[in-house]
């Protein structure tokens, strides 16, 4: 199933004009504040009607302003998930959930969905709670549950997590990692956040000024910084690997390229597929393979690229076996140390660095011995 928009439309002095494909998993819309990425995301819902426009799921058109043709929002079964979770206040929270139900096709029939989901999100304990009673993580859980329940053919997540400090993040986003891998259809993602993209997205749509600058694979536009709202500080690197054990000292084990990586603050056992986000800033180079340092993480690798910088800055991009490695270092550093396209050294990379918002689920499992504690 695949979400198709071609999309122009003008608020006073600021204009809308993009034009994207985001297939099944998590497409994210990426943008400074400001971009047009939740105006995009209403336009798609039908929460106004764009002035020329051409959308369509799976085949079947939602808007064609040529044609006439625009579907009003509750017969486009897309789901919707904002950042304040827009819970009704007068129903608890299984009545909130079997709001969304009453909106899915045949859903009498259905009701067997109820409780898979529930127990997906983790609700059940809270059913029967008013929802001025709920945290915003809850909210947040309760609002994605009631837009499921409507077995919707389009989720539109719209800054879902930004009213949420740190730690609430870090429980939701374990679910829409889910949803990314189970779901089976386009999920439309709006954020600000280069962690967010790292961990969740399928594909990422950059927006700046209404209009696509850029798309790709996550690890593509993170290692970009002209498409980044942080320019260079937002520079980073997606490396995929296999948690293969833990170590009696809190220290995880990730194998990444048949390399080893020890990470700290890493809970999923052992076979767990990951993807880790490692900032460009937080990776230095040595010519040669250093010594005596607290650094667990050593990876020989080759310049590919030395890429311009915001200041005086600049991006190098290596290759390793653990994948393309970016480092984002001073050009006086580069020039001390000779680096061109095709010297040898070595990335150096902390084990904190990697924070625990930046390793992400990704796809099944694998199979591999069990989760053993190592002296």
């Amino acid at each position: 199933m695949t979400l198709s928009v071609d999309l122009r439309h003008s608020f006073g002095d600021f204009s809308l004009d993009a034009r994207f494909e985001a297939p099944a998993g998590i497409t994210v819309l990426f943008g400074r504040s400001g971009a047009g990425k939740s105006s995009l995301a209403g336009a798609v819902a039908g929460l106004f009607r764009p002035e020329a426009a051409r959308i369509s799921l799976d085949g079947e058109t939602l808007v064609d302003t040529q044609r006439r043709v625009f579907r009003p929002p509750h017969r486009r079964r897309v789901g919707c998930v904002f950042q304040d979770g827009r819970l009704f206040p007068h129903l608890n929270v299984r009545q909130n959930l079997l709001y969304g139900h009453r909106f899915a096709s045949g859903w009498q029939a259905e009701a067997r969905d109820f409780d898979p989901i529930v127990e997906m999100l983790g609700l059940e304990a809270l059913l029967e709670r008013g929802t001025t009673d709920l945290s915003g993580g809850e909210r947040q859980r309760v609002a994605l549950g009631r837009a499921l329940l409507s077995k919707p053919r389009l989720l539109i997540a719209d800054e879902p997590l930004a009213a949420l400090d740190e730690g609430r993040k870090a429980d939701i986003l374990p679910y829409f990692e889910r949803l990314r891998d189970e779901l089976g259809i386009p999920v439309l993602y709006v954020s600000h956040s280069a962690s967010e993209v790292a961990r969740l997205a399928s594909r990422v749509i950059v927006l700046e000024a209404g209009r696509v600058i850029g798309e790709g694979r996550a690890e593509d536009v993170l290692a970009a910084p002209g498409l980044l709202p942080g320019g260079d500080s937002g520079v980073a690197s997606i490396l995929g690997g296999r948690v293969r054990t833990r170590h009696a000292d809190g220290v995880t084990e990730v194998e990444v390229g048949g390399l080893p990586l020890f990470l700290s603050g890493i809970g999923l056992p052992a076979g767990t597929t990951v993807r880790l986000r490692v900032r460009a800033s937080d990776v230095m180079i040595s010519l040669t393979r250093p010594e005596g340092l607290s650094a667990l993480n050593i990876i020989p690798g080759i310049v590919e690229r030395v890429m311009p910088g915001d200041g005086s800055g600049a991006i190098v991009r290596l290759r390793a076996a653990a994948g393309t490695i970016l480092a984002r270092l001073t050009r006086r550093s580069i020039r001390a140390l000779n680096l061109s396209e095709g010297t040898a050294c070595h990335a150096v990379i902390k084990s904190l660095a990697i924070a625990e918002a930046d390793i992400a689920r990704s796809g099944p499992q694998v199979n591999v011995a069990p989760e053993q504690e190592v002296g």
